[in-house]
């Protein structure tokens, strides 16, 4: 373990005889709980006291209740896990790079540069289950269903970076022939854009070439995870429909598996919280759709709340942390 000491060079009462004082003792257990037991020869995947006390043989603690209290005063507690998935995208720094690049064009020119982070979402008839204040003891708050089968509907929307502008779609699919018409919606928000950045997740739809067909012609500096059936050319039809909109807009990837980069996905924490969860109409599937429809109408015309809530009030900082953490620095290039 690192950060361990001879006693001869004087080590604090508190942590004999290895450790000189608390910020060394907790970086030297922390380092061990953040590894598999396996890797120490214990046959268990979560550590416990027990095997701690094995392992960390240097602290020559007699009992697992001198260890516990030991933890205490590192501010080391038993915590129940949360889900986490580490984007393994190898070009995940350069990727948020390059977003930046386009936020500061962007700043610069905001007429002439939009940037949008785009997203889709799922919603059901049924509600969601969540937390809900209710009387104390046996009574649960209850997520009412209805007898009728669950049932589907799609939203697609963006996000508008310097206003929190919010645009949207909904219905019951969102495919090749819905996105398009949705571009198209966008492009009219921002007839005055020269450039109208599309930053999205990498859903292949997005980058059908049926899709592609109806956008400026597109550079995509990243490799792209799209069906090897699927042709590299639009269909006739397609071609003939959409190939004369020449929609001015770039589509820009973000790291594969890294939603938490994608600010829009907030917005749908904020509408799970406010309208899905536990609702009150599962019997009445239009009257659920308006209830979204309004929602996501309250941000027509921008919203700086919104902005704050989503990470965004100052975009020239955004993924900041990121850099900061991984080593990276913010682009410069402007």
């Amino acid at each position: 373990m690192p950060c361990w000491f001879d006693p001869a060079e004087g080590a604090s009462p508190l942590f004999p005889p290895q450790y000189p004082d608390a910020d060394c003792a907790h970086e030297a257990l922390a380092h061990v709980l953040h590894q598999d037991p396996h890797e120490y020869g214990e046959r268990r995947a979560r550590w416990s006291l027990d095997s701690l006390q094995r392992t960390c043989t240097g602290l020559r603690l007699r009992t697992a209740a001198g260890l516990s209290q030991l933890l205490k005063r590192l501010n080391i507690h038993y915590k129940r896990a949360r889900l986490h998935v580490h984007s393994p995208d190898p070009n995940y720094l350069d990727k948020l790079g390059d977003i930046q690049v386009h936020i500061r064009h962007s700043h610069v020119a905001p007429e002439r540069y939009v940037v949008l982070f785009q997203d889709e979402l799922s919603y059901y008839r049924q509600p969601t289950l969540a937390s809900a204040y209710e009387l104390a003891g046996a009574w649960q708050p209850r997520a009412e269903l209805s007898y009728q089968s669950n049932a589907v509907w799609r939203v697609t929307a963006t996000l508008d970076i310097w206003t929190g502008r919010v645009l949207y779609d909904q219905g019951k699919r969102i495919g090749r022939r819905e996105l398009v018409a949705f571009y198209q919606k966008v492009h009219q928000a921002y007839p005055q854009a020269q450039t109208i950045y599309i930053v999205q997740d990498n859903w292949p739809i997005h980058f059908h070439p049926e899709v592609l067909v109806a956008l400026q012609p597109q550079t995509f500096p990243w490799p792209l995870h799209v069906p090897h059936r699927w042709s590299t050319e639009p269909s006739a039809k397609a071609a003939r429909e959409w190939g004369e909109l020449a929609l001015p807009m770039q589509l820009v990837q973000l790291p594969t598996y890294a939603s938490w980069t994608n600010p829009i996905e907030k917005v749908w924490r904020k509408l799970k919280q406010e309208e899905l969860h536990l609702h009150h109409l599962a019997d009445d599937w239009p009257g659920l759709k308006q209830r979204v429809g309004a929602f996501l109408d309250q941000f027509a015309q921008g919203s700086r709340e919104l902005l704050k809530y989503v990470g965004l009030s100052n975009p020239l900082k955004l993924y900041e942390a990121a850099f900061t953490h991984l080593g990276g620095a913010l682009p410069l290039r402007c």
